[in-house]
């Protein structure tokens, strides 16, 4: 009888041994499942990841690109507004030199003083009206209080009068505005 029971006991125990073999093996085959899922479910991540990351480096490319272009358009631009700047101002002092060109062949032919002087006075006039209506201004000088942030001194010489004593006797050359911006000095003799 003890070795019934025995037998018993031992089938039993290859009975519960068995039952957790197959609960162990259900369990393993179950995150087998699921194990054999995941990586499915991250390469599909890894995969949108990819097509993602592609669309931002092709997005990135094409900006760098549009900026690249954007920049040799400036600059093409720029050099293009540097080198014809001054054509405007050009053409309307194309027909001052037309004029001084008339004014020339009328010396060749009149001898008369009085109509070459007036002559080549409107010519000059014609020259200042045109500089003036491109906003270029003379600046005034003559007895000013000497300004070094206006004026060049070329030198200094005694005053010959009290009143002109730091101020401005003599402009040899002219100093100009253009649209209130200093583009020449004057170049002055101050009194001392």
């Amino acid at each position: 009888m003890k070795e019934e029971k025995e037998q018993a006991k031992q089938q039993e125990q290859s009975e519960e041994a068995n039952n957790e073999a197959a609960d162990n093996n259900s369990i393993d085959s179950t995150s087998e499942e699921s194990l054999l899922q995941e990586p499915v479910d991250i390469s599909s991540e890894v995969d949108l990841l990819k097509i993602q990351l592609a669309e931002a480096q092709d997005k990135l490319l094409r900006k760098i690109a549009e900026f690249d272009n954007f920049k040799k358009r400036n600059s093409r631009e720029r050099i293009e507004l540097i080198q014809t700047a001054g054509k405007e101002v050009l053409l309307d002092l194309l027909s001052v030199l037309d004029d001084c060109e008339r004014a020339e062949k009328q010396m060749e032919f009149n001898q008369d003083a009085t109509q070459i002087k007036e002559g080549v006075n409107l010519v000059f006039t014609k020259l200042k009206n045109t500089l003036a209506a491109r906003g270029l201004k003379p600046m005034e000088s003559q007895h000013q209080v000497f300004n070094p942030d206006i004026h060049e001194a070329i030198t200094e010489i005694a005053a010959l009068q009290e009143d002109l004593k730091g101020k401005v006797i003599d402009e040899i050359e002219k100093g100009y505005y253009l649209n209130d911006k200093i583009i020449r000095f004057a170049k002055v003799i101050v009194g001392k």
